[in-house]
């Protein structure tokens, strides 16, 4: 079951994620939450729309925007809606 990992915390774990352009996208409700805080940063991919962004939070340190999720994506990447995905070092375990 993939996981994501970061400060030696489990982020999410899910069998349902959506694999999109080599990044796991972990359905909402496998993510824990108190590991996330929402950021104002925002993106735009031509393809899936507005990215929102959190940060992480394990153990009192701070891995900015390394979160993202599409609420509103655009009606190709609607299976991903509001799924999150990680980077900036967190590491996903297959």
């Amino acid at each position: 079951m993939p996981k994501a990992m970061w400060n030696g915390a489990v982020l999410a774990e899910s069998d349902a994620c959506q694999i999109v352009e080599g990044n796991y996208y972990f359905p909402p409700e496998a993510v824990k939450r108190e590991h996330l805080r929402p950021t104002d940063k925002r993106s735009v991919c031509h393809w899936k729309g507005v990215a929102s962004y959190y940060d992480v939070l394990v153990d009192g340190k701070v891995n900015c925007g390394a979160a993202w999720y599409y609420p509103q994506p655009k009606h190709e990447a609607r299976h991903l809606r509001d799924y999150i995905a990680f980077w900036h070092g967190v590491k996903i375990v297959p």
